[in-house]
């Protein structure tokens, strides 16, 4: 007895399954990503898409097959208010790849509203790439419950605000190195280590002068100048002891 249409195409309701699933299968939202390579130029990347995809083989019998390398895909940095916030990308570095719902060809090259240029909607090619998602591979640990850092992912290196105490606090193995004409403490500045101080600024050095204190100052210990110790112990040569004091400075 020959089949009929109906029954080889199944019903309606199987028809529209198939049809919902080969709409959803090509439609891409986002997925996980490993940057291959970063253009801080461009402030592109390529991306190994790390989901695997479909596809039929000649029998038309879906396959498990790797994605296409995805180029000059634009990265994402946290920006806003003429600040932003910049990670040196190295290849290896997951991320989370999203995809726009219609082609960014235009918006991509000159900015602004532009038109799509192309019909293409959810497409490998309209691809953006936010880092910092990570698999249980990958993740950082020893993260703060407790306060706000930008740190490396070791934790070594840190800053770190805390809402409870108030403070800022700086930990850097490496040194701090700041760069500015000029730096204002409110307050009491207090150093548990050496001070070293290598000059002043050019236009007191021009005038012969390290450095300019306004106020009292006290030091508790001994003072060496030009190799000599000044304490309350210090003796000056070539006068007839007595009950006298010594002149003025000149």
């Amino acid at each position: 007895m020959p089949v009929s249409l109906s029954a080889q195409l199944g019903s309606k309701e199987q028809a529209d399954a198939r049809l919902v699933g080969s709409i959803m299968s090509s439609l891409r939202v986002s997925m996980p990503g490993i940057v291959q390579s970063f253009d801080p130029g461009t402030v592109t990347a390529v991306v190994q898409p790390a989901i695997k995809g479909y596809e039929p083989d000649s029998n038309g019998v879906n396959q498990s097959t790797t994605l296409p390398l995805l180029v000059d895909v634009p990265v994402i940095f946290p920006r806003g208010g003429g600040c932003t916030l910049t990670f040196p990308v190295k290849a290896g570095d997951e991320c989370l790849v999203i995809f726009a719902d219609r082609c960014i060809d235009f918006w991509w090259q000159s900015g602004g509203v532009q038109e799509p240029v192309d019909d293409r909607m959810h497409d490998l090619s309209d691809a953006f790439c936010i880092v910092g998602p990570q698999s249980q591979a990958k993740k950082i640990g020893g993260i703060s419950t407790s306060a706000a850092q930008f740190r490396s992912d070791d934790g070594s290196t840190y800053f770190e605000i805390n809402p409870a105490t108030k403070k800022i606090k700086i930990v850097a193995p490496g040194g701090l190195d700041v760069v500015t004409p000029l730096a204002t403490f409110s307050e009491k500045v207090t150093i548990t280590g050496l001070l070293t101080w290598l000059g002043g600024m050019v236009g007191s050095v021009v005038s012969g002068v390290a450095s300019k204190i306004t106020g009292a100052v006290e030091f508790i210990g001994s003072v060496k100048a030009n190799g000599k110790v000044i304490d309350d112990s210090h003796t000056h040569g070539g006068v007839e002891r007595g009950g006298s004091n010594t002149d003025g400075v000149n």
